[in-house]
C-alpha cells in the first residue's frame, strides 16, 4: 500500500525504510532540504537502551530545584503564557512516583533493547557505517552520595536482564584510559557496556540513501499545513506543494506533532524540550574519550564520534526557541574540559541546539490514533536515536497488519485515555 511519512529526522528515515523493505509504496515529506537537519542533526550521539528511563520519578521535583541554582545547571526553565507548558508540567508532576516510574520504565526499556538489536542487525545486513562505536556508557559520580544512590536503577537494570558494571577508580580508568588525568574527581562509576555510539545525522542520510534505493521518494523544502480527515479517517494530508493522498499516514514531526493534530481533535502530550550540544575536534586521541561518559552531575554526555567529541545536555522549557544561549555553551564547555582537559579543542566546538519532543511520562507514543489509518511515531524525547530502528521496525509491521516482536501496547496514545 502507499504510505506516507511525515518528517524526515531519524524516526521518519527508519520508518521509511523498514516500510519499503516490507514491500509498502513510501513517500516522506519534510519542510527540510535533507534528511536530519533538525533534532537529529547534531544530538548526543547515544545509543543507550541501558540508560532509557523516565525523567519523572520520586525526588525529582526537589532535584530539579536544586538544578536550577547550580552555576552549570542541567535543568532552565523558562515560564511562557503557554496552557500546553503548564499542562505538560502538571502530568509530569504527576508521574513522580515510584508506581508511575516503575510502569513507564517497564514501557520504555522493551523497545529500547529491541531497537539497539534492530540496529546491530541493520549492521551486520547492510555494513552502514556512521562513526559507530560499541564500547558502552560510562556514568560517572562525583560524590559518595549519588553513588551510593544507584540502588534504585541498579535493581531496575538486573529485572530486565541488562549487563553492567559498577566500577572504581581503577575500574572507570581502565574502560576509559583518558580519564585517569581526572579520576579524583569522582567517586565511582556504572558502566552499561551493551551501549553504543554513533552520528544520527551520518546514519539517518545514509539509511536515507538506502531507503531511496528500496523505492522510497523524498518530498523536501515541503511544508506540511495539515491533515484533511473524513468519515473518521485520514484521507489526505495539505502541502504547499497541493494535496498529497495515501493508504496509511505515519506522523513523524517530533515536537510539532501536536500543532498537526489538534486541529483533527488529537491532543498529545508532547511538548518541546530544548536541549544544546557543541562539536569539537579530537587533539589528541590518548587523552579522549572512548565511547561515552556521563557526567550524572551536571546531565551532560561526553562521546567520541570519529575524530570529534560531541558534548550534550541541558533541558530547557522555553517553548519552540531556538536561540543559542552562551551560558549553556559554557556548561557543555566546563563538562568536557573539566573531564578531558587535553582531549578537544573548545576553541573550534560549533554550538547546536534541537527541540526534543518529550512526553510526561517518558515513553514515545507509537502506534495507531482514533483517526483510522493515521499512525504516531513521536514523544522519544531524548532517545530518538536510541528507538530509532525499534520504532522503524514497529512501524513497518503495523502497516503491514504484523504482530511487532515485542509488546507495544503500552507505546499507544491509547495509555493516555
Amino acid at each position: 500500500m502507499k504510505v506516507l511519512v511525515l518528517g524526515g529526522g531519524v524516526i521518519g528515515v527508519a520508518s521509511a525504510y523498514y516500510l519499503a523493505r516490507a514491500g509498502h509504496e513510501v513517500e516522506v515529506v519534510d519542510r527540510q532540504a535533507g534528511p536530519a537537519l533538525e533534532t537529529s542533526f547534531a544530538n548526543a550521539g547515544e545509543v543507550s537502551p541501558g540508560y532509557s528511563s523516565p525523567w519523572a520519578g520520586p525526588g525529582v521535583p526537589v532535584k530539579a530545584i536544586k538544578w536550577m541554582l547550580m552555576q552549570h545547571s542541567p535543568l532552565v526553565i523558562r515560564p511562557l503564557l503557554d496552557p500546553a507548558m503548564w499542562r505538560w508540567g502538571w502530568q509530569m508532576l504527576m508521574n513522580c512516583n515510584a508506581r508511575a516510574y516503575a510502569v513507564n520504565k517497564s514501557r520504555m526499556v522493551p523497545i529500547a533493547e529491541y531497537s539497539r538489536d534492530c540496529l546491530k542487525a541493520l549492521r551486520d545486513e547492510t555494513a552502514i557505517a556512521y562513526d559507530d562505536r560499541a564500547q558502552g556508557t560510562l556514568q560517572l559520580f562525583r560524590t559518595q552520595k549519588q553513588l551510593d544512590g544507584i540502588g534504585g536503577d541498579v535493581a531496575v537494570l538486573k529485572q530486565y536482564g541488562v549487563p553492567f558494571e559498577v566500577l572504581d577508580r581503577a575500574g572507570f580508568c581502565k574502560a576509559e584510559p583518558a580519564l585517569a588525568l581526572t579520576q579524583h574527581k569522582f567517586v565511582g562509576a556504572l558502566r552499561l557496556p551493551g551501549d553504543e555510539t554513533g552520528d544520527c545525522f551520518l546514519f539517518s542520510n545514509r539509511l536515507a540513501e538506502m531507503a531511496a534505493a528500496l523505492g522510497v521518494k523524498f518530498r523536501w523544502n515541503t511544508r506540511i499545513d495539515g491533515l484533511q480527515v473524513g468519515g473518521g479517517a485520514i484521507t489526505g494530508v495539505h502541502t504547499d506543494g497541493g494535496l498529497l493522498r495515501a493508504d496509511r499516514v505515519v506522523l513523524a514531526l517530533g515536537s510539532y506533532s501536536p500543532q498537526l493534530l489538534e486541529p483533527v481533535g488529537i491532543r498529545i502530550p508532547v511538548y518541546p524540550v530544548k536541549g544544546y550540544s557543541i562539536t569539537l575536534p579530537v587533539t589528541d586521541p590518548k587523552f579522549a574519550p572512548e565511547s561515552t561518559i556521563m557526567d550524572e552531575t551536571h546531565k551532560v554526555a561526553v562521546t567520541r564520534l570519529g575524530s570529534r567529541i560531541r558534548v550534550g545536555g541541558t533541558a530547557e522549557l522555553g517553548g519552540y526557541n531556538l536561540a543559542l544561549r552562551e551560558a549553556r555553551r559554557a556548561t557543555l564547555a566546563h563538562v568536557v574540559s573539566d573531564l578531558f582537559p587535553q582531549g578537544g579543542d573548545v576553541a573550534k566546538a560549533e554550538f547546536w541546539c534541537g527541540l526534543r519532543p518529550m512526553t510526561p511520562d517518558g515513553t514515545p507514543i507509537v502506534g495507531p490514533t482514533p483517526v483510522k489509518h493515521l499512525l504516531l511515531a513521536t514523544g522519544h524525547g531524548t532517545l530518538g536515536w536510541t528507538m530509532a530502528a525499534g520504532t522503524g521496525r514497529v512501524i513497518a509491521d503495523l502497516v503491514s497488519g504484523r504482530t511487532p516482536d515485542i509488546d507495544v501496547s503500552g507505546l499507544a496514545l491509547a495509555r493516555y485515555g
